[in-house]
């Protein structure tokens, strides 16, 4: 009884042990999303010229270039709104330059959208940067992804949502 017990306990601890380290494989990065300043420029991107502010986002990208970024909320606090912005697309950023972008999607009036791409990325991706770039307003798509909006990996002051 022991030895079958013992047999059961080491076979669920290496299964979750291969399980984590498969999971630890997949996800290479995980970081929130904060709203943008004007002035700043990441990877040789500019942000845009208002302020945005972001209640809840976050990116993940896998070591295959598999990108996820979820948004909610991401508005000019002036207006409340997305305001004229009406799609986004996600760049990474890899060692301080834009390693890949993705399609864009739609971005709802109230902020929200879901990022789901495919991305040609180097591995590893050195000094990881996701940002939320502006790829289309009032409706017209932009020929190319515009200022960035919101990012990874920088700091939310206290007065950000």
């Amino acid at each position: 009884m022991k030895r079958s017990l013992a047999t059961v306990v080491l076979t669920c601890l290496v299964t979750a042990v291969f399980a984590f380290g498969t999971l630890a494989d997949e996800l290479s990065f995980f970081s929130p999303i904060a709203g943008s300043n004007p002035g700043i420029t990441v990877a040789g991107v500019p942000s845009a010229g208002a302020p945005w502010v972001v209640k809840h986002a976050f990116a993940t990208l896998s070591d295959e270039g598999r990108l996820h970024v979820d948004i909610r909320s991401l508005i000019l606090p002036a207006l409340g709104t997305a305001g004229p912005v009406t799609a986004v697309a996600a760049s990474a950023a890899c060692s301080d330059m834009v390693a890949a972008t993705s399609a864009a999607v739609a971005l709802t009036s109230d902020g929200s959208a879901e990022i789901h791409a495919r991305l040609q990325v180097p591995s590893p991706c050195l000094g990881t940067v996701i940002l939320v770039r502006i790829a289309g307003v009032n409706g017209n798509a932009l020929p190319a992804p515009g200022p960035w909006i919101a990012a990874s990996g920088v700091s939310k002051d206290s007065d950000d949502n």
